[in-house]
């Protein structure tokens, strides 16, 4: 910044800069210009994209909403009545072999197979990542905001 300042300061002050140095607005504004044209023209197609997969469609079957807790999640099956449930991580000392920790928990959420399934995730105190990797989802949970997924 000062070598550029002291460059400028000492070419505007100067009397003996020579005219083709000032007169070179053109490349600059050509080299300025064009990336930013190539970098439009590369973003529009992407957002576009990006808006698209976004989109979850009107023809799910099954609604659920998942709420974040601190130490919980909490179901709600939303197409049926009354049909919520809060699922709590299992403490280290009950794992069986095989199970993973921090992963297994008391009540698993059930989607039936083959089905177009809508998921509402919010949260209720701190931001959470409601995921299933096997189905290549992940969305964040954060309170105050209701984000929207969908799978098969």
């Amino acid at each position: 910044t000062t070598l550029v300042g002291y460059l400028t300061a000492s070419f505007m002050l100067s009397s003996l800069t020579s005219r083709f140095i000032l007169e070179q607005q053109t490349i600059e504004t050509i080299w300025t210009i064009l990336p930013a044209i190539i970098l439009v023209f590369l973003a529009l197609p992407s957002l576009r994209l990006l808006y698209l997969l976004d989109e979850v469609g009107m023809s799910c079957l099954l609604t659920i909403k998942a709420t974040g807790n601190q130490w919980y999640w909490g179901y709600e099956y939303s197409d049926f009545k009354g049909m919520e449930f809060d699922s709590y991580m299992l403490p280290e000392d009950t794992l069986e072999a095989g199970q993973y920790r921090l992963l297994e928990v008391d009540r698993r959420m059930v989607v039936p197979t083959k089905t177009d399934v809508r998921m509402l995730i919010t949260s209720n105190d701190v931001i959470h990542s409601w995921a299933v990797p096997s189905l290549g989802v992940k969305v964040d949970a954060i309170p105050g905001r209701l984000n929207q997924t969908s799978f098969m």
